[in-house]
């Protein structure tokens, strides 16, 4: 008796997990894949938004997400005591705070926040240490649209405090908080603009490579679906052999 050649026959149960199996991972691998491209279209976008001149704030704006990243210049108050610092905040180590003032435009009277750079935690404690710029001030810097934290957390509003110190900034809980209606945006304000913070601002990045690596992964989970059906499927028949 020796063994025979192995023999081609679909079983019912492997089958069905492939065909439920296969089609949701390649499925899953053209989603990341997509998820690249637009990630990469967006990159292109902001690259070419970031290289046209600056935009003076002033009566209709373009809608925020057209705005983000774009240089852009505006004229106006800033309302001092409307000021809140955003916690633990690095810079070279040491940790601080981010500077949000407000900044009530002169022509349209409409307001958007201004992150005016890093102090540290000294300066924080004195709050008449930290530079107020009274009158007339023209900001320069770059729209961006503050983001919540991956985890939804809540913040007390808290009117009398003076300074707040907040671990996150949104538009909507500052304009809960200060009674101010405030464009969709903020302007991070230019590094050599008006002195007094420091202002290292980082990089944006958009990582069309992790999607890409998604895309792979889930194809090659396909495939090892496939070979495992494939093996599955495979059988030995004995023969008898004079």
């Amino acid at each position: 008796m020796t063994d025979s050649p192995l023999r081609f026959r679909i079983q019912p149960v492997p089958t069905v997990i492939m065909e439920l199996l296969a089609p949701m991972f390649i499925a899953l691998g053209l989603w990341q894949l997509d998820r690249a491209d637009q990630k990469r279209a967006l990159a292109h976008n902001l690259e070419q938004r970031r290289k046209l001149p600056p935009l003076l704030l002033s009566g209709n704006l373009p809608a925020a997400e057209q705005l983000e990243y774009r240089s852009v210049t505006a004229t106006g108050r800033l309302l001092n005591d409307k000021t809140v610092l955003i916690e633990n905040r690095k810079y070279q180590g040491n940790t601080g705070f981010h500077v949000i003032t407000p900044l009530r435009l002169s022509d349209s009277n409409q307001i958007v926040l201004v992150n005016r750079g890093w102090i540290s935690r000294q300066q924080a404690t004195d709050p008449a240490s930290i530079a107020r710029a009274e009158g007339e001030q023209t900001i320069r810097g770059e729209a961006v649209i503050p983001q919540p934290p991956a985890l939804n957390l809540s913040l007390a509003i808290e009117p009398e405090e003076a300074l707040p110190h907040w671990p996150f900034l949104t538009l909507e809980h500052y304009s809960a908080w200060s009674g101010l209606s405030v464009l969709p945006f903020m302007i991070l304000q230019a590094p050599d603009d008006i002195s007094g913070f420091v202002r290292r601002w980082p990089e944006p990045r958009i990582n069309e490579g992790m999607h890409i690596g998604y895309a792979i992964q889930w194809f090659a989970f396909a495939l090892i679906a496939l070979v495992i059906w494939l093996r599955l499927s495979l059988h030995r028949t004995e023969q008898n052999r004079c």
